[in-house]
């Protein structure tokens, strides 16, 4: 018998390039994928188990997770029962603004990476999440605010430092973007390493050390990122899985949901 998963993704009713997400997942799991945006999740039921690079840690009800931006990381339900929670997305423009009002420091600001059931915290987020639903968006915008102000004055870090270069970090750059310039039809992984001058085995050790990922899972990744641009824009699923390199729309909708939780049918009812 199929579990009822219920998830509902949508964008903030007047909060720009803000997302959030409700959801009740038992069996599903998502891949290893990061986000251009933070995730801050409050687990409301159940437990989920997640795993921030090799840090895993299972976060109950009442819990707090802080994702940064760019963070590779993946989840499923901690047991049989399954998990709920609520998250939202935002963005480094909004999450720096508050945190340069508070006199915080400039550049990318990060949050801790530790577990947190701090109660004033996780009202807040829920506050700010539940507020969302409704068309309130004065009461939604404040409660958002304050939220983010609270993660950062509990959980906010000193900006994240740049990654140092090393060598042979340009041609890994430069894979990067051979697969995003031919995401419909990429070369094949010997195709990649003699590009850019690399040993198979030094492309893919290298690639994942610096993008957190194998090329494969980032090029996916990136699919997905690119399908939801065009979703937005108003082309239709299936064009868009021919569009970004997905074999069809089924094939689209499974890595689709393994990232966001959704797929990209429920995502445009959200928008």
């Amino acid at each position: 018998m199929a579990v009822a998963e219920p998830a509902r993704y949508w964008r903030h009713p007047s909060v720009p390039e803000l997302d959030l997400l409700a959801a009740r997942f038992v069996r599903h799991a998502f891949t290893r994928h990061s986000h251009e945006t933070y995730a801050v999740g409050v687990v409301v039921s159940g437990a989920e188990l997640l795993l921030v690079r090799s840090d895993a840690r299972t976060i109950g009800a009442g819990g707090i997770a802080c994702i940064n931006p760019g963070e590779v990381h993946s989840g499923h339900a901690a047991d049989s029962a399954g998990w709920a929670y609520r998250v939202l997305y935002p963005t480094v423009s909004l999450v720096s603004d508050v945190v340069r009002e508070l006199g915080g420091p400039t550049g990318t600001p990060a949050f801790t990476a530790e577990t947190s059931y701090d109660r004033a915290v996780a009202s807040a987020v829920l506050a700010a999440h539940r507020s969302a639903e409704h068309s309130e968006h004065l009461a939604s915008e404040t409660l958002l605010y304050q939220a983010v102000q609270l993660l950062w004055q509990t959980r906010g870090t000193q900006a994240r430092e740049p990654v140092q270069r090393r060598a042979g970090d340009r041609a890994l750059d430069r894979a990067r973007h051979v697969l995003l310039d031919r995401m419909s039809a990429p070369p094949s992984l010997d195709e990649l390493a003699a590009e850019v001058g690399l040993g198979r085995f030094t492309l893919l050790r290298g690639f994942r050390e610096r993008f957190g990922l194998p090329p494969h899972a980032y090029l996916n990744q990136e699919r997905v990122r690119r399908t939801r641009a065009l979703l937005d824009s108003g082309t239709r699923p299936a064009d868009a899985a021919t569009e970004v390199g997905f074999v069809d729309q089924a094939h689209l909708s499974r890595h689709f949901r393994r990232i966001l939780g959704v797929a990209p049918g429920a995502y445009l009812r959200g928008r």
